[in-house]
């Protein structure tokens, strides 16, 4: 018998063939044992238990030598093995559960990752120098107050996000370079007026219409994320730059290098003859000293922290230049369309109502205010200020009817778009009626009591939530796909109006021709304006004048902020009170009544009668 390459045992054969030949001497042919690849086993007898073989070293069997039931047939069939059992695969590891306890969390993507665009290339040192002179910018004039040091320091910062966007292939658009000019020309109002309020409108509009500049939005979602979306991009902005920082460090070891050292050499240049010329000639030493920023170490961390303010601000302008986040995929399902009618009876309702309340003004404005009075029993002032802020919040109500009906509004077919247009259209006219009812109760009212901060300032929103409605009825002629954009550039034009009349002076003006005309002026109210109201109290008479100028006086005194802090609406005050400084004590403020008449000196007081006296009212 010739020797088979012997198997491995210890395996059991699925085909019950055994490996050596049968004992009743029926053998399998050798051929099948040959097409199968392994030796044939012996049958069993029929009339005892087969017993089981042990596979001998010569040939052993691929069976693991259990007892093999061989068919019981005449003649012996070829009997195929199976093919050679194979190891099972590998136990794979089970993915980590997302909430298990011993498995880290698994990282889904955002729900704005679809508007994240791809991380753009390393800063290049274009924008890497502009953001280090925004930075140092910032260090450097920025801890005295604000003035036209913004301006200067938003200079390198918009020349950075230039650069980047120049850099990812990005064109200047007519709205962009239109958010870009709008926010700079926000930023001259802290150089021109001393106010802090209309200061602060001016600085948050000018950071608004930038990141908008930035992202190029059109959308409503993208407009009003997109105002904000800067915020996005800090943490990003300064992984962006620290980047460009390594690339370019390894790239130009030496030209670093280089650079530092002419740097270093030009500062000491400076300093050693700055120092020998302010001491060679007084004026040349206090044109010098006033240029120069006065930096201390007690003021190392406050400059500190400015430095990093304008470091990743600068860093998160440059880094949106370049991938801007695309706020208007963000999308608002429309509502489902309504049925006409059920649509439009309750905006048709609203407009008959607006229609009849119109109808009672439009009486009261030409001269029925007689009947009015006799039914109501309030004069002109109690008359405006009762219904003023009404009328504002029925102003700001009807903005948002407008949006939900138009999110509702049906739009199958061309005659379902003009009943949208015709009815909304028939609201925005009515609501212009509400919005000059409002202003002209403003003016009476400010007749009466005089002008104030808080009058003024809602006077320009009524005023300015009607060039909204005008803008919506534009839209609705011409389309609204500007409308967004649109009355974004009428917020900032406002703001920037609001900053650049100067609204502390308006106040003042108008209170001293009340004073011209009525003989009463409220010297409380009027001494916590600002330095802008100065050109326009110089104008009142003694005492007068020196009790509203007192504090403004002694708040200027007392400053010491450099040209680039100081506003022009403050220099010009210091001028006019260096020509003609107060003259009068505060004893002599005192004497004066609430109205800024010395006791006595009223109209009717010598005829026993005292007129009432204007207290200052908030509202």
């Amino acid at each position: 018998m010739s020797e088979e390459p012997s198997e491995p045992s210890g395996v059991s054969d699925p085909s019950g063939a055994s490996g050596a030949s049968g004992a009743s001497g029926a053998s399998t042919p050798s051929g099948a044992a040959e097409t199968a690849g392994a030796p044939t086993a012996a049958e069993p007898s029929a009339d005892r238990a087969p017993t089981p073989r042990q596979p001998s070293p010569d040939a052993a069997s691929p069976t693991t030598g259990a007892p093999v039931a061989a068919p019981q047939t005449a003649t012996a069939a070829p009997v195929a093995s199976s093919p050679r059992p194979q190891a099972p695969p590998p136990r794979q590891a089970r993915p980590p559960h997302p909430g298990g306890p011993w498995q880290p969390p698994v990282k889904r993507p955002s729900a704005t990752a679809k508007l994240r665009p791809a991380a753009p290339p390393p800063a290049p040192p274009a924008v890497l120098a502009a953001v280090l002179a925004t930075a140092v910018l910032s260090a450097l004039l920025l801890g005295d107050g604000l003035g036209v040091n913004l301006l200067i320091v938003a200079v390198p910062a918009a020349l950075a996000a230039a650069f980047a966007a120049r850099e990812a292939g990005r064109r200047l658009r007519p709205w962009t370079a239109t958010w870009a000019v709008g926010g700079l020309a926000l930023l001259a109002v802290p150089a021109l007026r001393d106010a802090g309020w209309p200061t602060f409108l001016a600085v948050v509009s000018a950071f608004a219409l930038g990141s908008l500049a930035l992202h190029g939005s059109r959308s409503w979602p993208g407009v009003l994320i997109g105002s904000v979306g800067l915020l996005d991009s800090i943490g990003p902005g300064v992984r962006w730059g620290w980047r460009g920082v390594r690339e370019r460090a390894d790239d130009s070891r030496g030209r670093w290098t280089t650079g530092i050292r002419t740097t270093v050499v030009a500062l000491a240049l400076l300093v050693v003859f700055g120092t020998l010329f302010a001491s060679a000639d007084a004026a040349f030493a206090d044109l010098l000293g006033r240029l120069i920023p006065n930096v201390s170490i007690v003021d190392g961390p406050w400059r500190t922290f400015l430095f990093l303010v304008g470091l990743v601000g600068a860093l998160a302008a440059a880094r949106t230049a370049a991938a801007p986040v695309r706020w208007d995929g963000l999308t608002v399902k429309p509502g489902k369309p309504r049925a006409r009618m059920e649509w439009a009876l309750p905006l048709i309702v609203l407009n008959l109502l607006f229609a009849a309340f119109i109808t009672l003004q439009l009486v009261v404005l030409l001269g029925g205010y007689e009947k009015v009075r006799e039914a109501t029993g309030l004069d002109h002032a109690q008359y405006a200020r009762q219904g003023f802020w009404q009328l504002l919040w029925a102003t700001l109500l009807t903005l948002l009817v407008i949006a939900l009906a138009l999110r509702w509004a049906p739009r199958g077919s061309a005659r379902d778009r003009t009943l949208v247009r015709a009815v909304l259209g028939t609201l925005c006219v009515l609501t212009l009626v509400v919005v000059a009812s409002a202003l002209r109760r403003m003016d009476l009212y400010v007749d009466e009591y005089g002008l104030t901060r808080l009058r003024i300032s809602v006077a320009a929103m009524e005023l300015w939530l009607g060039i909204v409605f005008v803008l919506i009825l534009a839209a609705g002629v011409f389309g609204a796909r500007f409308l967004p954009r649109a009355i974004a550039v009428s917020a900032g034009a406002a703001v920037l109006a609001f900053g650049l009349i100067s609204p502390d002076a308006v106040v003042a003006e108008q209170n001293v021709r009340r004073f011209e005309d009525r003989g009463s002026i409220d010297l409380a109210y009027l001494r916590d304006l600002s330095a802008d109201a100065v050109p326009a109290l110089d104008r009142l008479p003694e005492p007068q004048r020196s009790c509203a100028l007192r504090t403004v006086q002694r708040e200027l005194r007392g400053s010491d902020s450099p040209w680039y802090a100081t506003s022009w609406g403050e220099a010009r005050a210091a001028e006019i009170l260096r020509e003609r400084p107060v003259t009068v004590d505060r004893g002599t403020c005192y004497g004066l009544g609430t109205d800024g008449v010395r006791e006595g000196e009223r109209e009717g007081e010598q005829d026993g009668y005292e007129r009432d006296r204007d207290e200052y009212d908030p509202y």
